[in-house]
C-alpha cells in the first residue's frame, strides 16, 4: 500500500497483522489508531481487532504501529475498479446495507479522509466547481460516519466484510454508496444494483453531491481517455447537475 508505507502478514495463530511506519508530523491530533477505534462501531461487519502495539522509532523521527485482527472470513471480491460482474447473493446485498445503514448511525470525532485527503466543505466545492461549473449549492446538509475508502478491493465474498479502516470518519452522506457506485460503473449492471440497493443515499442532496464528487476523480485532469466510466460517469454528472441546478 504506497500512501501509507504499510505492510501485512498472517501470523502463526491464524490472525493479520498489519504494520505501518508514519513520520511524526503525520501522527495528527486525529490519531492514526483507525482500526482500533473502529472496533467499537456495532453492527457494521468487519474483522475483529485483536491489539495493537505502537513504538516511536529511535534512529528517525517516525514512529511505528501494529495491529492485529482476526482474519478475512473470504476473499476480497476484486480489485478497486471492477471490469467483470462478481457473483454476489442477495444475503451479500442484505448485509452490506445493514453495515452500511448501521455505520452512518454511529457518531464519532474522526473526519474521513477519502485519497488521504481530509473531505471539508472546501474540497468538496473546488473538486465539483473544478469539473462542473454551476449556479446550485454544494453546502452539505447531514454528515454521518463514512468508510471513506468503499470499494471492491476492501469487501470480501460471499461472506460480507468490510476492512481497511484508515480513512473512516464523517463525511456527506452517500460518500461510500457513491465510492462503490464509481468503482462499477464498467459493469453497468453492477452500478445499477449498487445505486438501487442505496437508493435512499443516491437521492438525497448530499448523496448526489457525492455522486458529483467522485464522478470529478472519473473525469478530472488525470482521467484516462480509455477508461470505460467515463462516458456512464458524464451522462450521470449532466443528470445531477440538471437536478441541482433545477432546486
Amino acid at each position: 500500500m504506497r500512501k501509507r508505507r504499510s505492510v501485512g502478514a498472517r501470523t502463526d495463530r491464524d490472525t493479520w497483522v498489519r504494520v505501518e511506519r508514519r513520520l511524526l508530523d503525520k501522527v495528527t491530533d486525529q490519531g492514526w489508531n483507525a482500526t482500533e477505534c473502529a472496533a467499537r462501531l456495532e453492527g457494521v461487519a468487519q474483522p475483529a481487532w485483536q491489539g495493537c502495539v505502537v513504538w516511536r522509532d529511535v534512529d528517525d523521527p517516525v514512529m511505528w504501529r501494529a495491529d492485529e485482527t482476526d482474519l478475512l472470513p473470504a476473499a476480497p471480491v476484486g480489485s478497486a475498479v471492477v471490469s467483470d460482474a462478481p457473483e454476489l447473493p442477495d444475503e451479500w446485498w442484505e448485509a452490506m446495507n445493514a453495515s452500511l445503514d448501521a455505520l452512518a448511525a454511529h457518531k464519532t470525532g474522526r473526519v474521513a479522509t477519502p485519497d488521504t485527503d481530509t473531505i471539508t466543505e472546501a474540497l468538496i466545492t473546488e473538486s465539483i466547481r473544478g469539473i462542473f461549473p454551476g449556479g446550485f449549492d454544494t453546502t452539505v446538509q447531514r454528515w454521518v460516519p463514512a468508510h471513506a475508502d468503499l470499494n471492491w478491493a476492501n469487501v470480501t465474498a460471499p461472506v460480507f466484510s468490510l476492512f481497511d479502516w484508515e480513512d473512516w470518519g464523517n463525511a456527506p452522506q452517500g460518500l461510500d454508496s457513491a465510492s462503490l457506485w464509481a468503482g462499477s460503473l464498467a459493469v453497468p449492471s453492477l452500478a445499477d444494483r449498487v445505486q438501487s440497493e442505496r437508493r435512499r443515499d443516491f437521492e438525497s442532496r448530499d448523496g448526489k453531491l457525492m455522486t458529483l464528487f467522485v464522478c470529478s476523480k472519473i473525469l478530472g485532469p488525470y482521467a484516462h481517455p480509455e477508461d470505460p466510466r467515463l462516458k456512464p460517469a458524464q451522462r450521470m454528472a449532466e443528470q445531477i447537475t440538471k437536478e441541482l441546478q433545477a432546486v
